[in-house]
């Protein structure tokens, strides 16, 4: 990740949204020590000022607006009253952290956030020594935190950690496993629990209502200590008689308000207090800084503070792109054709009218995943889990055990946390589970933590697993057809954005491991895959016009590959391409590399993918041309490799 905007981007950032002289405030904080010589009493006034800050640079460049917004408060708390980068502080996903780039030195830069060359939309420890950790999937805070803490406390440091987690994260294990060890070691750190009762979809399951009950309970909170009060106010045994209540007063506690569920794991429990309040943040901080042991706060936002639109739709202001802040509209170019999101989310309502075993599973995704209708039209049918997709595949096999058709509609960079699961409860039992895996590929801003690159490498090395990936909407209806009617695992990738707009057909069932020949050629072959087969058509019929006839294979299957196919094209063309929107390594590629060389067939290969580093952030425009994956990137590549593998004068007389 660069450290630094070019200069251009830089500049055209400027010109495009200069930073307001109307911020009397914000236009001084250049860091945590600028804000903490603003008096306490103007917090608010800089807290309006952040807010219409971001506000005016998302709705042009786009981004999580939602969260941030209702995470402003505690950000200036937070940098009000610890000493970043000293104090640690790790946020949980990073959704909530643009206040935090803004009051680190990045204020000037915010307008070229997820921009290529600007910012990252989440903290990335290489662009400032105030993001403690690298974030952008949930429940790793407290982890992270705990790790520092202990760190810290080998190295005999003093300084703060401070966690941040939401609601959500404490749905998924990882969030679970770093309270449960850091009740254990019992370190001086602060875990935040930054209550919005909003993941991205709203937030389901028991904890969620566990924490609602909580956040009700304040009543019982001032009753206990007004009970209290009275009892130790009685002359000479006042004390001594509320130690003899105490049991049952806890007892009623638990009773009532089950907050100490969190001081039996451990913590002291401090909350729920409103997160909009700057003296209760700040108060409350002071408060607890210094305990020593872990504590946690409950903290109570609304997600979309400050903004109508967004209080009001969280979920469709969560993520969002350039929109008019007058009325909330987003500024869209009109779609072409719908996207392959809404395809999967129509085709599953078909499967589930025609095969009444068929039900969907998503973690905390339902919009995202295009199962909104389905959730609506089959609610029986519908399992939202939360932030868990270990539980998500595991579930999702406990069903295909009794006869059921799960799909697990999981984005492709999510499904990484599942991977044993994969394995272990669903491939090696070889269950009918299907893994419908959105945002394969490149997915653009949110970069790095996000792009699907690594998904047909991991899964190709599961056993029994059947990986597959459409070119166009059709080709995706018969995939989750074919999935449904298998019988044993299978999985497909698709694109983030829209379709090409085909005209539908009729669904019909794919013959596994069986490609597609879509134009025919004798100076090579190229075997494309999912949403690299459009490209590789265009790229072809241009090179055709340029004298190099090339054969066009739809590989539809990255496991099994048709190897029959394969092999024949390998004796009978001069060399073979691949081409792949994923890593290079471990891929389809290096699949069809294998193939090639168990079988000794002598031909010449040039693999077409993603390269073996980091892909930053970006629009996909931009990054499929800067890695060779678009039409001009693929036809310079061929063009290359044709002619070094052919003799000169025989490269003269066809060039």
């Amino acid at each position: 990740m660069p450290a630094a905007a070019p200069a251009q981007v830089r500049r055209a950032a400027y010109f495009l949204y200069p930073f307001s002289m109307e911020y009397r405030f914000l236009n001084r904080i250049d860091s945590p020590a600028d804000l903490k010589k603003i008096p306490r009493d103007d917090l608010p006034r800089v807290a309006e000022e952040l807010r219409d800050y971001m506000i005016q640079t998302v709705s042009k460049v786009g981004g999580h607006l939602a969260s941030s917004l209702g995470a402003v408060e505690l950000t200036l708390a937070l940098h009000y009253l610890f000493d970043a980068p000293a104090d640690k502080i790790v946020w949980d996903v990073g959704h909530q952290a643009y206040g935090h780039k803004i009051l680190t030195g990045r204020r000037d830069r915010f307008p070229t956030l997820r921009q290529y060359g600007g910012i990252s939309g989440f903290p990335v420890r290489d662009e400032s020594p105030y993001d403690a950790f690298n974030v952008a999937h949930a429940c790793t805070s407290i982890s992270a935190a705990l790790g520092m803490c202990t760190a810290r406390d080998l190295a005999g440091g003093k300084n703060y950690v401070i966690a941040v987690i939401g609601d959500a994260g404490l749905t998924g294990g990882v969030g679970l496993e770093g309270l449960n060890q850091a009740g254990h070691l019992k370190p001086r750190m602060l875990v935040i629990l930054n209550d919005n009762e909003m993941s991205i979809s709203p937030n389901v399951g028991a904890i969620s209502g566990y924490l609602n009950r909580i956040a009700h309970g304040q009543a019982y909170q001032r009753v206990r200590d007004e009970i209290e009060q009275l009892i130790t106010s009685v002359p000479r045994i006042g004390r001594r008689l509320f130690r003899l209540t105490q049991q049952w007063v806890d007892a009623v506690k638990t009773l009532i308000l089950p907050g100490l569920v969190f001081e039996e794991l451990g913590f002291e429990y401090v909350g729920p207090i409103n997160g909009h309040s700057l003296d209760a943040l700040l108060d409350t901080l002071a408060k607890v800084k210094d305990h020593d042991g872990p504590v946690l706060l409950h903290v109570i936002t609304r997600k979309g503070k400050g903004y109508a639109q967004a209080e009001q739709l969280p979920t469709k202001y969560h993520g969002v792109t350039a929109f008019d802040i007058s009325t909330g509209a987003f500024v869209k170019a009109p779609a072409s054709a719908p996207s392959f999101t809404s395809v999967f989310g129509q085709a599953m309502c078909e499967r589930a009218e025609q095969d009444p075993r068929v039900v969907a599973i998503t973690a905390a995704m339902t919009e995202g995943t295009g199962l909104t209708e389905f959730a609506a039209r089959f609610p029986k049918r519908f399992f939202d889990v939360g932030i868990a997709e270990r539980h998500a595949v595991t579930f999702a096999a406990g069903l295909a055990c009794e006869g059921l058709r799960p799909v697990a509609a999981i984005y492709s960079t999510f499904l990484q946390r599942a991977y044993d699961q994969v394995i272990h409860d669903v491939c090696l039992m070889n269950l009918p589970v299907t893994f419908a895996l959105d945002r394969g590929g490149i997915v653009g801003a949110d970069g790095p933590t996000h792009h699907g690159l690594y998904d047909l490498a991991y899964l190709a090395a599961a056993p029994n697993l059947t990986v597959m990936a459409p070119k166009d909407e059709n080709e995706l209806r018969h995939m989750l057809y074919t999935s449904l009617e298998h019988g044993a695992p299978i999985a497909f990738r698709y694109p983030r954005g829209n379709g090409l707009g085909v005209a539908p057909e009729p669904v019909r069932q794919l013959e596994i491991g069986r490609a597609e020949i879509l134009r025919e050629g004798n100076d090579g072959a190229i075997l494309a895959v999912g949403s690299m087969v459009y490209p590789c058509l265009e790229a072809a019929g241009r090179l055709a016009l340029e004298g190099l006839s090339l054969t066009v294979i739809n590989a539809r299957f990255v496991k099994p590959l048709d190897e029959e196919l394969i092999a024949c094209l390998a004796a009978e063309r001069p060399f073979l391409v691949t081409a792949e929107e994923g890593t290079l390594a471990g891929g389809f590629g290096a699949l069809v590399a294998a193939l090639l060389d168990d079988r000794r067939i002598p031909v010449s290969l040039l693999r077409i993918g993603v390269p073996d580093r980091i892909i930053p952030h970006g629009s996909p425009a931009l990054l499929h041309a800067k890695y060779g994956l678009d039409c001009d990137g693929i036809c310079q590549r061929i063009r290359e490799f044709a002619a070094a593998g052919r003799p000169a004068s025989a490269a003269a007389r066809r060039w």
